[in-house]
């Protein structure tokens, strides 16, 4: 159960780091002069969108985590490890290949300010984390209340550190290379998904 939180806690946490969920906000926020307030309630807004539909979707998810443990005995202990480790194997194979995640088109600049931030919510609503979708699936098999403690969890460290990047960067006190980081997201993602699918086997 330890390795299904940890795994959670920081897949979110990268969620929250990657540029490109909050640097078109960012780049808009900068071109048409927005204040740090306005560009710090957009992202709020947007990322609870984001949270929100990849929560609905880690719900369902874990639901029939709950289901199949169940009525599958082993399930537990040998299915869902390996689909933690298929999909993050999946993750490394597409970092190799140089595909990216989470890529939000940045809404066309002669648009009004109300019709850009429907743009960014609904476009970070359409498209949820998938990566962490597996650890739903898997505590749903510990229980509905593992299910609540990695939405929560998700809820709180994506939203909360989006906003947090946003401010600083915005303000410019923090600076980083967001090109190499995105680059590396997925391989990041990849082998997190392993290891906790490896450690699942010995101590589900």
């Amino acid at each position: 159960m330890y390795s299904i939180f940890i795994g959670s806690f920081l897949l979110s946490l990268l969620h929250a780091v990657i540029p490109n969920h909050w640097l078109p906000v960012i780049a808009i926020g900068r071109k048409d002069n927005w204040s740090l307030n306005e560009v710090t309630r957009v992202t709020f807004i947007s990322g609870l969108a984001h949270a929100l539909s990849t929560i609905t979707i880690g719900i369902i998810l874990g639901l029939m985590g709950l289901q199949l443990a169940n009525s599958i005995q082993y399930f537990t202990h040998f299915i869902a490890p390996t689909l933690l480790i298929l999909l993050g194997a999946f993750f490394i194979y597409q970092h190799h290949r140089h595909k990216h995640f989470h890529l939000h088109s940045i809404p066309k600049p002669t648009l009004s300010k109300r019709k850009i931030v429907t743009a960014l919510v609904v476009g970070m609503f359409l498209s949820p984390c998938m990566e962490i979708e597996a650890y739903f699936l898997l505590a749903g098999t510990k229980g509905f209340w593992a299910v609540a403690a990695i939405a929560a969890m998700y809820l709180l460290i994506s939203v909360s550190g989006m906003v947090l990047l946003v401010r600083l960067a915005y303000s410019g006190i923090l600076k980083l290379n967001w090109h190499n980081l995105e680059h590396k997201t997925g391989i990041i993602t990849g082998w997190t998904l392993v290891v906790t699918g490896i450690i699942s086997f010995f101590i589900s």
